[in-house]
């Protein structure tokens, strides 16, 4: 080769190496665009993608041919067609799902979301809006500020989300008229005063057209303030302040790949760390000191918010998946009792009582939801956002509401710490996403309340008993046979000198749950207290039995997981409703199908049966003593 060709492919070397060394070295924005529908937000992340020049040739071509297709004349391009990827969105001309796209220019990388304006997916925009810097909300020029507007805002600084532009969109289609955008930004302006949005920037645009997108616009002469693209690549982000606090850094595995090595893998939330400094392990509370830090490349002298690394202690402490690694002298907080706002983001409402599945960061926890103490107007024209009396929270809902969970968490106000903050409820028989939530504070009565340790446990009532802790879950519809097999059952025990404690479902309403009727709520709250009272006697040391309808497979579920393993058996009493219905002892069928018992089980109210139940009898083929002789078979030896 000779000289100077080798002296040209080295000097493109060394642009192409600086090049990626400054690029790599680009600090990240991430932001979302929201509004109602139609606004134009997937036409605008098509506009910045296209001057951007990110995309390539044949992406270009299938754009132009898509346009032509779905009907744009001439040489325009219809740039939402780059973001909508769903042949749905593509077909109905809206967007669905949520749409991640990146590009960069010469001073900043950018991740954007494109959120969906429609109602019905406003769970998609909170799942886009949890992770952003920057709120890009856009306003049809010839629309105005419309409920979706307000609810997407409202969302936005309820998320945490400080920095707020206000794109005035399709400016073009006004005549670029200056008391049009005046007009609606005084009027944005005054709702977004009253939900707390301190501050916005708002700037005419038309992402159809290009107009101050990456230059100022003729059009638009009136207009001094920056483009688009200038306001998103000087706005500051929130790193510097992630970096300045404390450290925090959830636990996601701990790394053991042999007996000479144990580390623990997370990314880091918040502060810095580095070999030496006293740390603190919650919720245990033990302390140590940072041997090492490891990473990809080898052992790293520091690491700060965003990075994920492995961390070496000094000490062999009690430090596993769910656990927070965090600075000793600035621990936070810990405890199993909140308040907390929750969007609510499930077609079925939320059960107040019921158990559902809460994680924050890498903590996964059971939690209930109380009754909520008022769901917020987020329609509201004025922006006050009036409290509205509220059971419970429906689709797209924003409520204020205690969250217990059934062991402490870690955690910090999301205001403080979204990574700590900031959790989502899973339904635990259909594993959907069904919430979303915002920690406040935890609640004083959690941080007065303590365990108190007791000389003797349950190992030392039961060995007394000289037998094995049990509940035994008699399941099914109303005149299946529960209470009546469940006493054979208790009788066949008592002859065996066990020391055992029925409660009916009957029994316990005349006093324990007087109070609550048959609502789904209600049902809830009889089954979790029921729960809490079966837990106490096996505790004790008994053998205890319940006769509940216990329709709900969460609730019985719930009661399982206050047990230790293979204490909770749960019986399905099988009778079909029309045998049960037939029998019809206390005449409550009959009611029910006269309009007279509302919320009957098997009638107005669903009756969920067992999908892995520990035993099965059917009173159709059985007698109640044959399956009680069934069950005791089933449950022997009982030691």
């Amino acid at each position: 080769m000779s000289g100077p060709a080798y002296r040209t492919e080295a000097i493109v070397a060394e642009d192409i190496d600086a090049y990626l060394d400054a690029h790599q070295h680009k600090t990240m924005l991430r932001f979302i665009t929201c509004g109602s529908v139609d606004d134009g937000k997937s036409t605008l992340i098509g506009r910045l993608l296209y001057d951007s020049k990110m995309i390539f040739e044949d992406q270009l071509a299938a754009l132009e041919n898509d346009s032509k297709r779905v009907g744009t004349q001439g040489q325009d391009i219809d740039f939402a067609l780059l973001v909508d990827g769903l042949a749905a969105e593509r077909e109905q001309g809206i967007t669905i799902d949520v749409a991640y796209r990146f590009f960069a220019t010469e001073k900043r990388k950018f991740i954007v979301a494109d959120c969906p304006g429609h109602e019905q997916y406003t769970r998609n925009m909170v799942t886009g809006a949890s992770t952003a810097d920057l709120a890009l909300i856009l306003i049809d020029a010839r629309k105005g500020v419309l409920v979706q507007t307000r609810r997407h805002s409202y969302l936005c600084h309820l998320l945490g989300i400080r920095n707020i532009v206000l794109a005035v969109n399709k400016m073009d289609l006004v005549a670029y008229s200056r008391d049009e955008f005046d007009r609606i930004v005084t009027e944005y302006s005054h709702f977004a005063k009253s939900i707390g949005i301190e501050s916005f920037t708002a700037m005419p645009i038309s992402g159809f057209k290009g107009d101050n997108i990456t230059a100022l616009s003729t059009n638009t002469p009136w207009y001094t303030g920056p483009t688009l693209v200038e306001h998103l690549e000087t706005v500051e982000v929130d790193s510097a302040r992630h970096a300045e606090s404390p450290l925090r850094m959830p636990v996601q595995w701990v790394n053991r790949p042999n007996l000479d090595f144990r580390g623990f893998a997370g990314l880091i939330a918040s502060g810095s760390v580095k070999p030496g400094d006293a740390i603190r392990v919650l919720p245990s509370g033990k302390t140590s000191t940072v041997k090492s830090i490891v990473a990809f490349g080898g052992d790293l002298e520091s690491a700060q918010a965003g990075q994920s690394v492995t961390l070496t202690l000094e000490d062999e402490v009690d430090c596993s998946r769910g656990s927070v690694i965090a600075a000793a002298d600035a621990p936070p907080e810990v405890s199993d009792q909140f308040e907390a706002t929750i969007v609510w983001l499930d077609d079925e409402a939320l059960l107040p009582g019921r158990g559902y599945w809460l994680k924050l960061a890498t903590q996964t926890v059971t939690a209930t939801i109380a009754e909520p103490k008022y769901e917020i107007n987020v329609n509201d024209p004025s922006g006050a956002g009036a409290h509205l009396a509220a059971s419970t929270l429906d689709l797209n809902a924003i409520g204020v509401a205690e969250v217990t969970t059934d062991r402490p968490i870690v955690f910090e106000p999301y205001e403080q710490n979204r990574a700590l903050g900031g959790f989502i409820l899973i339904d635990k028989v259909s594993n959907r996403t069904v919430g979303a939530g915002m920690l406040h504070f935890s609640l004083r009565r959690a941080q007065n309340v303590h365990w108190q340790a007791t000389s003797v446990g349950r190992e030392d009532h039961a060995a007394l008993k000289n037998q094995k802790p049990l509940v035994l879950w008699f399941t099914g519809l109303s005149g299946s046979g529960k209470s009546t097999i469940a006493d054979a059952v208790e009788k066949r025990l008592n002859l065996m000198n066990r020391h055992t404690f029925l409660l009916d479902g009957d029994n316990v309403r005349h006093g324990l749950n007087k109070d609550l009727g048959f609502t789904e709520a209600d049902r809830i709250e009889n089954i979790r207290r029921i729960g809490e009272v079966a837990k106490l006697m096996a505790d004790a040391g008994l053998i205890v039995l319940t006769a509940f309808i216990s329709p709900f497979r969460a609730e019985r579920q719930m009661v399982r997981d206050m047990l230790p393993e293979g204490e909770f058996v749960e019986i399905f009493v099988d009778t079909p409703l029309e045998v049960a219905e037939a029998r019809d002892v206390k005449g409550l069928y009959r009611k029910a199908r006269e309009g007279k018992l509302k919320n009957f089980t098997g009638i107005d109210s669903p009756y969920e049966p067992p999908e892995n139940p520990d035993i099965v009898v059917n009173t159709v083929e059985t007698s109640p003593d044959e399956a009680a002789e069934a069950i005791i078979r089933k449950l022997l030896p009982l030691r």
